[in-house]
């Protein structure tokens, strides 16, 4: 304990707001840095401080973190410097956390469970008492799939709101749970299609929402002695060439008032931010909204009464503070670490400490503490503190024109000390494909990638998340097609810039990013050397079949069918790797985590048998992590890949003339 308390002290960086003065920063009048080769470990070091969150009071803060080979849920009290470690279950990991007042800490921990002879992967419930150190189970009999959708905590961490489902097959009744004793009181019964309760800033059960196809219901009360009445329809998913209304967010309702704020993509086609009336269903004006992106977010205040903050994405996340004292403090610490982007993640009640995160596509981020009556900061630590800026590559927001004419944007990365002149090219699609996108964050293989010598592009093909509704639908039923095309048209827009070298590309990428990757080379081995994969689908029909059990009504599974297949009925084998697996005729780097519950082990076993009796397993290069899940298990697996991949792809589309020495197999 001693020693990690000095680690707080050593690690503390003062920062005077005079330095908020409009000065050049130190580190931009510093000489250049020799790039070198940094070993793989230094890209996959371990989280020292992740996700930490701030008592109301703000004398304590709690943060994951991870030493050696194990993580932590860890207690810092800034009064006393006391620290407490909370090792996590084997075969379990920490959900969410939170804190109940001053002296408990809300956690969901999934565990593996059995259910009708099925593994089923289910949460379970647990507050942690500081003053005295226990752990306490909550609802330890309703060990379903959803047990811990908390939707309201009482300031004084007393009792929660819970919405609860008794079986995988019932609807969610809400329930007032005790946090102390596990009691809990039936609040409002379960009620026919509602799969979605929400409460206002006092805890009182005032909507609830059914979701279909293509539209949601919801249906709503003042207050909480009256009856829900129908309140509704959101249209969801437009029909083909129809603008429809969608709307998004209803979850900000406040005690006393029928008025609100919404997301609506109804007048543009992007979302923005407008006002609301939930009893009317009324949309008004438009508070704020984007020329090219959605708005993805927004925040009121403590008690409800007050919009304090939209957020939205364009070439990097951002926030627009309302409240002006926010909005002051902002502009400050901007000022104070520039060139990076700066995030409030955590405050006390009172806003007298704020946690502060800072990061940039060169810094993996840093972590403050900031009390603004003493005008200063100290840094508790960092995501990964053995990464040098200096030594990290530059990345650039670009946009290329894909086949069809849509506009597609993503980050370019090109390596240091290079000229930018066919340069050796790492396509990176990111994982999804739906609602996600990449930003203009620090990413660990990119720039190992980089440091390495190639230059990395991540586009956020068609279908990704903030650039507007036609965009997303022109994603829809375009897995292994124009989704496909859109890596294809990157490729090309780089070789036609002078930038790739058209004869030295290979992708790679994990989750959806790993199955574009593998099916790349499958529909294009004329364009691509070679594909590295780490959790990626091999077979679309077997996924939806395995995806089925983790949605609340098969209509919702005949939605998410069509996204993937379409509506023509396209046959999802055509683009399914496991099924083409006699057309494989590049290298593969084929990795998996036994303990994925996103896609399963089962995947990569489909595509090994299936290349085997194709006889194109020659091919294919394997590398198993026994406890890794959808992502790796910790820093030593990391580095395994980060290893792995560098010696795949030095053997296969070398960086540098003088690795080459494989035969090529154009």
């Amino acid at each position: 304990m001693k020693s990690m308390i000095r680690f707080f002290i050593i690690v503390a960086l003062l920062l005077p707001l005079s330095a908020y003065a409009d000065e050049p920063s130190e580190s931009a009048e510093q000489a250049p840095v020799t790039v070198e080769f940094i070993p793989a470990e230094a890209f996959a070091a371990p989280q020292h401080i992740v996700g930490p969150q701030l008592s109301p009071d703000g004398n304590s803060m709690v943060y994951r973190e991870r030493l050696k080979d194990k993580s932590y849920l860890t207690i810092h009290n800034f009064e006393t410097a006391k620290l407490g470690r909370l090792s996590v279950p084997e075969k379990s990991h920490i959900k969410w956390y939170r804190w109940a007042g001053n002296d408990r800490i809300l956690m969901s921990i999934r565990q593996i469970e059995m259910w009708k002879g099925d593994e089923l992967a289910a949460t379970v419930l647990y507050y942690y008492q500081v003053s005295t150190g226990k752990f306490h189970e909550i609802g330890g009999r309703l060990r379903v799939f959803d047990n811990d959708n908390v939707l309201y905590v009482a300031r004084d961490g007393s009792y929660m709101i819970q919405s609860i489902r008794e079986s995988f097959f019932d609807y969610p009744g809400v329930y007032r749970v005790d946090i102390s004793t596990g009691e809990a009181t039936e609040i409002v019964k379960p009620q026919k299609k509602i799969w979605k309760w929400v409460t206002d800033n006092q805890g009182v059960v005032r909507m609830g929402i059914s979701y279909g196809p293509r539209r949601a219901k919801y249906y709503y009360r003042s207050s909480e002695g009256e009856k829900f009445e129908f309140a509704g329809k959101v249209k969801t998913n437009a029909e083909e060439d129809e603008r429809e209304e969608a709307i998004t967010d209803i979850v900000h309702v406040v005690s006393g008032k029928d008025e609100g704020y919404v997301l609506s993509n109804k007048e543009t086609g992007r979302f923005a931010l407008y006002r609301f009336n939930y009893l009317t269903k009324e949309t008004g004006e438009m508070v704020m909204g984007h020329p090219e992106n959605d708005i993805t977010g927004y925040s009121l205040n403590d008690d409800g009464t007050a919009l304090e903050a939209i957020y939205y994405t364009d070439m990097r996340d951002r926030v627009k503070w309302f409240d002006p004292t926010m909005q002051k403090h902002y502009r400050g610490l901007e000022k104070a670490l520039p060139g990076r982007e700066v995030w409030v993640v955590s405050r006390s009640r009172n806003n007298a400490r704020m946690i502060i995160f800072t990061t940039s596509a060169q810094e993996p981020g840093s972590y403050y503490l900031y009390e603004p009556a003493k005008r200063a900061m100290q840094r508790l630590g960092g995501i990964n503190d053995a990464i040098d800026p200096a030594q990290m590559a530059d990345t650039r927001y670009v946009s290329y024109e894909a086949r069809d004419g849509l506009r597609i944007f993503g980050y370019l990365t090109l390596p240091k000390g290079r000229e930018p002149e066919d340069l050796p090219l790492i396509i990176l699609p990111h994982g999804g494909p739906f609602g996600v996108r990449d930003t203009l964050d620090f990413h660990p293989e990119v720039q190992f990638l980089a440091n390495r010598g190639y230059a990395v592009f991540q586009p956020n093909y068609r279908g990704s998340e903030s650039y507007g509704e036609d965009f997303y639908k022109s994603g829809e039923g375009e897995i292994g097609r124009a989704m496909q095309d859109d890596l294809d048209d990157a490729m090309d827009w780089l070789v036609a810039e002078g930038i790739a070298d058209p004869d030295r590309v290979c992708l790679v990428g994990g989750s959806y990013g790993g199955y574009a990757a593998l099916f790349g080379v499958i529909r294009n081995p004329e364009r691509y050397r070679c594909a590295a994969s780490w959790a990626g689908v091999t077979d679309w029909g077997k996924i939806l079949k395995y995806d089925k059990k983790f949605f609340k009504r098969s209509r919702h599974f005949r939605q998410w069918r069509e996204k993937i297949r379409g509506e023509d009925g396209f046959d999802l084998d055509d683009v399914a790797p496991a099924r083409l697996a006699d057309r494989l005729t590049r290298p593969v780097l084929l990795a998996q985590g036994k303990q994925d519950t996103i896609v399963p082990y089962s995947q990569y076993e489909r595509m090994l048998d299936a290349a085997k009796q194709a006889g194109s397993d020659r091919l294919i290069e394997t590398m198993v992590s026994e406890e890794s899940g959808h992502s790796f298990d910790g820093p030593e697996t990391e580095a395994e890949w980060y290893r792995r991949l560098e010696a795949f792809l030095t053997k296969h589309n070398p960086a540098y003339v003088e690795q080459e020495s494989y035969s090529s197999a154009k």
